[in-house]
């Protein structure tokens, strides 16, 4: 059965989303999940980072975002205003806001206690119309149903200084979403059918 925009949405509207009891000493950041549904199928907007030296997360699958700015009042206008950098969307006038999900750690290469990252999610009806910036090579649409497909995920060996490990991804088409991303679709999916402990496994 297709995924419902409908459901998801009612889901989202009684989800708590979990946020790290430090998260006031912790820095900042905010990224847009944005849904459509595209030829009657419903899909997710990512996009293919640029290769930047310097980028930890260079040439990654990702959704349109970033760190929180002196000027942003908090993370939904983070969401706002990056999405409207990377990829031309005004989400206040384009889409609809129809909840959150977790804040997720991502572990800092210095400091100590990391940086929040904060998934905003919407709903987007209209066609969309990107201007990308230099900070983004490509978008892609995804469709949900390829991911809730077990069968489509797979595992990548990641390497990090002498430490290696064996983490899940999905490759769609030549685009390979693992990691923080994958965290924030996993608990979307959480969310449309229920916990996957295939999903739970693995997460921080």
């Amino acid at each position: 059965m297709p995924v419902s925009l409908q459901m998801l949405e009612t889901r989202l509207a009684t989800h708590r989303p979990a946020r790290p009891w430090l998260r006031p000493l912790m820095k900042r950041s905010a990224v847009a999940l944005i849904l459509q549904v595209r030829e009657g199928e419903l899909h997710i907007l990512m996009i293919k980072r640029a290769e930047r030296e310097g980028d930890p997360w260079s040439g990654h699958m990702a959704f349109p975002g970033g760190r929180m700015d002196p000027g942003d009042a908090h993370g939904y206008a983070v969401a706002l205003r990056e999405t409207r950098e990377e990829v031309g969307l005004d989400l206040e006038r384009q889409a609809h806001c129809i909840g959150r999900l977790s804040d997720i750690n991502a572990r800092p290469h210095r400091g100590t206690f990391g940086m929040a990252v904060s998934p905003f999610v919407f709903r987007m009806d209209r066609p969309a119309k990107f201007r990308i910036n230099y900070e983004v090579a490509e978008v892609v649409w995804v469709p949900l149903e390829f991911l809730l497909d077990n069968a489509n995920r797979e595992t990548m060996r990641w390497r990090r200084n002498r430490l290696t490990l064996k983490m899940p991804c999905y490759l769609y088409r030549h685009y390979r979403i693992w990691g923080l991303s994958l965290a924030m679709l996993d608990e979307l999916m959480d969310l449309v059918e229920g916990t996957d402990q295939r999903r739970r496994s693995w997460r921080r």
